[in-house]
């Protein structure tokens, strides 16, 4: 079930960013893999930053949105 709860809010968390990241993106179903990629990379950035966001399903997503964002923001710095 956990595995199940990772993807679902990796693939919110990757659309989010999409959004975000207007013309950043790489179309949806890149965006999402990005997003489940960049819950892990969020969650490891604030664990090594010491920070902690909130518990829950919403401090999930804003983990989640800030590591696609980042996970964008870089994969986007190769795509030029």
């Amino acid at each position: 079930m956990g595995l199940l709860y990772a993807l679902l809010i990796g693939a919110l968390a990757g659309w989010l960013a999409g959004k975000i990241m207007k013309g950043g993106g790489f179309g949806t179903l890149l965006n999402i893999i990005l997003g489940i990629v960049g819950g892990v990379v969020g969650n490891w950035l604030f664990g090594t930053l010491g920070v902690h966001i909130g518990s829950g399903i919403v401090g999930d997503v804003i983990t989640g949105v800030i590591g696609a964002v980042v996970i964008l923001f870089v994969a986007g710095l190769f795509k030029k």
